[in-house]
């Protein structure tokens, strides 16, 4: 597991996700996960396939990998 906790209390965790491939994948990935409780902020990149989410406490997975099938990808775990 990746979580960190920073020293505001935030918890910073790196998800792989399967399948995004451009900037729009990015959006749909970041979109969806943002409207999850507690997360401040989301940065994926098709790249690497990573999404870097800092959330208020830990994420429960399975509501980020329902976030990440309801983009239209799939969530590989975390890096």
């Amino acid at each position: 597991m990746t979580a960190q906790t920073d020293t505001t209390g935030s918890v910073t965790t790196v998800y792989k996700v399967s399948g995004m491939s451009c900037g729009h994948c990015e959006g749909a990935v970041s979109g969806e996960i943002s409207e999850l409780p507690g997360v401040t902020s989301v940065k994926a990149v098709a790249s690497t396939g990573e999404v870097t989410v800092v959330s208020a406490a830990p994420l429960d997975e399975e509501a980020v990998r329902a976030a990440v099938d309801e983009a239209g990808f799939e969530l590989a775990g975390q890096a």
